[in-house]
């Protein structure tokens, strides 16, 4: 089956097998974002041994399903082993007979380990086990290729990858899988003949945000507004109570990061840590500050900066395009047809948001699209404090080469009309702007949007336009 993008994650994986030495691969991402399918895509599902943990079991369920696939490799063993160390034991033996399977390219063996934080249950010897089996086997197998994967992140960061015991500096290559593009939703929509126009393809990433899974799931027989409505709204759908099972296979605890992100959903431009802690009328600032990082590592919410405030003073925000609609149309407005609320005051405002999620995961292609992609820049948000009205720029591109890109960001049916009213808010803005931030940077306001900016008499205002 065809990978979709990947291009630096497939480069990575090639790397590791023409290394001359012991490989430690981490991939990681949130749940459902492509992690198994890339590596056994990659590797043609041949691998000199595969396991994968099991969801909601205890040690003596993960060590027999661990078991059935050391049978199924070769390993003569039927009876389950007492403990992990016991398990990897197996392991290093099966990798040890001449019959093990080895790559053709060069002559590796390649051993994937898929979902790991679910084998590493409670009161259980796993962590150490995996810790013995690659400090005293595999980091002196020069033919060795060991890939783990989990969709846990912060169970493999902390675990893993910035652990402070057996595998400190172990780790040779990291590799984080990302939600797609747009671009790539694009590509992966027409590979399963599913035909949209840019707008709808746009729609179709604010909704499901760029998980392969659940645009896999689209029907091409349907309309997208009719999927959408079969997969979320239905009762019986698939994507129906995907909200809640994605933050309970993701944290043990999984409460405090679903009341954050709750209370962020209600404030379009996010929250500091400090504001958080006060709408949430709680004592524990740790257990808070915790949360936030879970979640940012996760992908569901990003940490910037106001452009005139202290660096220490961080503003929070939800990212992630599925976990907004479902908070807006599931968790709190119960709708129950997607289909009958477009174009009401309810859909405007949620679109207009989750457009400005999709341009903020896409500052790379924006940049890409102004022709500054080597120009290196820092990323902001900003609210005045002085004008009256009020002014307020979600993105601004701040540049190395003395200029300054004001974004707005509108999402429209067809080309964005900008009218007397918008042309002199923009105006304020940019005054205000220059005004209270003192810049002496040239300042250019900088229109994204998915048709473009229709000329008119006001259009001028405007520098550069970006269509996604």
């Amino acid at each position: 089956m065809k990978i979709i993008g990947r291009r630096r994650e497939k480069d990575n994986l090639m790397h590791c097998l023409f290394s001359k030495k012991p490989e430690f691969v981490v991939v990681y991402g949130r749940r459902r974002v492509g992690k198994t399918f890339l590596v056994r895509e990659f590797f043609n599902k041949q691998f000199s041994f595969y396991a994968t943990g099991l969801t909601d079991e205890k040690t003596k369920g993960q060590l027999r399903a661990f078991n059935e696939s050391l049978i199924t490799y070769g390993s003569k063993y039927n009876n389950l082993p007492q403990n992990w160390f016991e398990a990897f034991s197996r392991l290093r033996e099966l990798l040890d007979s001449e019959n093990v399977y080895r790559e053709s390219v060069n002559n590796k063996r390649v051993v994937f380990l898929d979902e790991l934080p679910w084998m590493d249950t409670a009161r259980s010897d796993f962590k150490s086990a995996l810790d013995y089996f690659w400090n005293s086997f595999g980091s002196s197998m020069d033919d060795l290729l060991l890939i783990v994967c989990g969709s846990a992140t912060s169970w493999i960061i902390n675990n893993i990858i910035s652990d402070h015991g057996g595998f400190y500096n172990r780790i040779t290559k990291q590799i984080h899988l990302h939600p797609f593009t747009i671009d790539e939703c694009d590509e992966l929509l027409k590979l399963n003949h599913m035909e949209l126009s840019r707008r709808k393809v746009a729609m179709c990433y604010m909704i499901f945000g760029g998980i392969p899974y659940y645009i896999n799931l689209l029907d091409n027989r349907l309309s997208l507004d009719q999927n959408v409505d079969e997969l979320i709204f239905n009762p019986d759908g698939e994507l129906h109570y995907e909200y809640d099972r994605l933050f309970k296979s993701l944290f043990s605890k999984a409460t405090l990061h679903m009341k954050i992100i709750e209370t962020l959903s209600s404030k379009s431009i996010g929250l500091t840590r400090n504001d958080l802690i006060k709408y949430l009328d709680s004592k524990s600032g740790n257990g808070i500050s915790t949360a936030l990082l879970e979640l940012e590592q996760c992908g569901f919410i990003r940490k910037y900066q106001n452009f005139t405030t202290s660096k220490q003073n961080y503003i929070y925000q939800i990212i992630d395009p599925f976990t907004l609609f479902c908070i807006h149309y599931i968790r709190k407005n119960k709708v129950n047809s997607w289909i009958n609320i477009l174009n009401t005051p309810s859909y405007n405002s949620w679109s207009g948001n989750a457009f400005e999620i999709l341009c903020l995961n896409h500052i790379g292609k924006i940049k890409e699209m102004l022709g500054i992609s080597g120009v290196e820049s820092n990323e902001y948000a900003w609210r005045s404090k002085e004008s009256n009205p009020g002014a307020q720029i979600d993105l601004i591109i701040e540049r190395r080469d003395d200029v300054i890109n004001l974004c707005e960001m509108k999402f429209s049916d067809d080309e964005f009309i900008i009218d007397k009213k918008y042309h002199q808010e923009l105006i304020n803005k940019m005054t205000a702007f220059k005004n209270e931030t003192k810049t002496k940077k040239a300042v250019h306001i900088t229109m994204i949007t998915i048709n473009g900016v229709k000329k008119n008499e006001y259009s001028d205002v405007v520098i550069n336009q970006v269509c996604l």
